[in-house]
């Protein structure tokens, strides 16, 4: 059996999708799954036990005519892989499209209509509830194809040569590591970098065998540069400096993370590692932390969750900047408390 997964971004909807690969494989043991992806995402795809191929996804390249000829020959090989069903876990008219060039024998997809994705499947599977999450509902695909849906699986295994960066940069010391995660795509998801320096003294005063790692990509380093400074020695920057499979190496070892609503969030949610969650413009119940409701902190105003990522109101994001450092601080001693989930 051969099968193609649509999912090509973002990185905690690619994370969140993983389970379906999983569930796929133990059903059947001999299939073939192929995953469009986001080039970005290929490295945390690329060796993974359960997928055979990643079909990298260039979307600036693809949207403009000179990457035409590229995009055209990669849907050809995916016509001709003869896929026996298509998987569309991105719901979008464009992962739609993808799905019936590449004309599998069975298209299934996401019942969500903002841009009319299910015109192209053959079976269209509806948000199991109002408030279910993003999880929940690749699962339900998954069940609509009469695949037994359980959690006896890796969610996200460390690749061994991430491992060994880790142990490079990770001194032992005896001591526990708390990651922070400052940035978020939506500037409007961004707890204040201050806050966050805040919470990181706080908790290294608190406990000398401590120390605390800011995460985070390329952009993210001002954020990391001010929180460190601010933190001091027992803080190590590491923005810009993981890749993926590294950074999922990183978040296995940390004891807790906190962090805004963004990729790192369900990475250390599939990982077990426990979490502090600060929530203002998004949904938890859609897109919070799966299996860690309770980690998830979000401020009760009219206005949140808006889902929009510019704020409007005359108090700019007030959801977010009235969430206290003491409040974000007790939640994080807490949960370092809390025993891994995995």
């Amino acid at each position: 059996m051969k099968i193609l997964i649509l999912k090509p971004s973002s990185l905690g909807d690619v994370v969140q999708a993983i389970p379906v690969a999983r569930l796929l494989r133990q059903h059947f043991t001999h299939a073939e799954i192929h995953w469009w992806s986001n080039r970005e995402f290929v490295p945390l795809l690329e060796r993974d036990p359960d997928i055979a191929k990643v079909i990298p996804f260039d979307r600036h390249r693809w949207g403009k005519p000179s990457g035409w000829p590229t995009a055209f020959d990669i849907i050809q090989q995916m016509r001709h892989q003869h896929y026996d069903w298509v998987i569309d876990l991105q719901g979008l008219a464009r992962s739609a499209l993808v799905g019936w060039f590449a004309s599998g024998t069975m298209t299934i997809g996401l019942e969500d209509r903002r841009e009319g994705a299910p015109a192209f499947y053959d079976h269209a599977v509806p948000r199991p509830s109002l408030h279910a999450h993003a999880v929940d509902w690749y699962l339900a695909v998954l069940m609509a194809l009469q695949v037994p849906v359980h959690f006896q699986f890796e969610w996200l295994p460390v690749q061994p040569d991430a491992l060994t960066v880790v142990e490079a940069i990770w001194p032992h010391h005896g001591g526990a590591w708390v990651g922070l995660q400052p940035g978020a795509r939506w500037l409007n998801k961004r707890w204040p970098a201050e806050s966050f320096a805040e919470v990181a003294q706080g908790l290294l005063a608190s406990d000398p065998n401590l120390r605390v790692a800011v995460l985070g990509g390329a952009s993210d380093r001002p954020l990391g540069e001010l929180i460190s400074q601010k933190a001091g020695p027992r803080c190590l920057d590491l923005t810009g400096r993981l890749t993926l499979p590294s950074m999922v190496a990183w978040l296995k070892r940390c004891s807790l993370l906190i962090t805004n609503d963004t990729g790192p969030m369900h990475v250390a949610a599939a990982l077990g590692t426990p979490l502090v969650a600060l929530f203002g413009p998004t949904d938890p119940a859609h897109t919070g932390p799966y299996g860690q409701p309770e980690a998830v902190l979000r401020l009760d105003i009219p206005c949140s969750p808006c889902q929009t990522p510019t704020c409007h109101i005359q108090e700019t994001m007030a959801c977010l900047r009235r969430l206290s450092v003491a409040k974000v601080l007790e939640a994080a001693r807490r949960r370092l408390m809390t025993p891994r989930i995995r």
